[in-house]
């Protein structure tokens, strides 16, 4: 019987569409239904901070390499994930990145507590050769990065773009992107002290890449690995501090 009813299902046109649009209708009411309650599922923390216009380019610089492809930040709420990378993933942390770096493939550990474990030095060394600190990497090397530098003049568009998808940059803000930029890799300018009036007392001021000469990608994408998982500390609420975690290369 059943047989029967497909077949004739089939040999109607109007009867097959209607059923196509059934289907469709009830996977789209499973994928929709949930963002009517986004209000309750993002959290309301008052530390969140913005990236800064050199944390940008940075998370720019780590999608166009191809980072998330090998590296999801998305620790899920397993016993197992926790006690190796800390702290699961809140609503809250990913509320300025477009796109969601989420991810779900992990050639390499999950980055989403990476900020702060190691030293601005590691993740040069890492990015340059990455068996240089972990023997067993099989990593591709990103030693040109060092040598790349950042195009600055691009950050205010930058800023702007993320504005016009719901990111509260200000316009100083977006005014003072480059000198922002300039200002957080190299600690003796005098730019640098408008990068914490603007971004908070907690944004890392740092010659990222050892050179403070000029800012090239590797100062970007190391100020944005360094700020993963430090935007807020609403995750660590009642959980170990970041430096307990268990090491997520062990």
């Amino acid at each position: 019987m059943p047989e029967l009813m497909h077949r004739k299902l089939e040999r109607s046109a109007t009867g097959f569409m209607l059923a196509i649009i059934a289907a469709a209708s009830v996977g789209g009411i499973v994928e929709i239904a949930p963002l009517f309650t986004i209000d309750d599922t993002v959290e309301t923390v008052s530390d969140m901070r913005l990236y800064t216009p050199l944390e940008l380019a940075g998370r720019d610089i780590y999608v166009r390499e191809g980072c998330y492809a090998c590296h999801s930040q998305m620790i899920r709420t397993l016993r197992d994930e926790v006690e190796r990378y800390g702290p699961y993933s809140l609503a809250v942390e990913s509320k300025y990145d477009h796109p969601m770096l989420w991810g779900s493939k992990r050639t390499g550990p999950d980055l989403a507590r990476i900020g702060g474990k190691y030293s601005d030095f590691w993740h040069v060394a890492h990015l340059n050769n990455p068996r240089d600190v972990v023997p067993e990497s099989n990593m591709p090397s990103y030693r040109w990065l060092g040598t790349n530098p950042l195009k600055l003049a691009d950050l205010p568009l930058a800023l702007r773009a993320q504005r016009a998808v719901g990111v509260p940059y200000t316009d100083e803000m977006i005014e003072n992107a480059a000198r922002d930029a300039y200002g957080q890799a190299v600690p003796d300018s005098e730019q640098s002290s408008g990068v914490t009036e603007r971004y908070g007392e907690a944004t890392q001021v740092s010659a990222f890449d050892g050179v403070t000469t000029n800012v090239t990608e590797m100062d970007a994408l190391v100020a944005y690995l360094q700020v993963l998982g430090q935007l807020t500390r609403a995750a660590y609420e009642n959980t170990a501090a970041p430096e307990q975690m268990p090491d997520p290369d062990n």
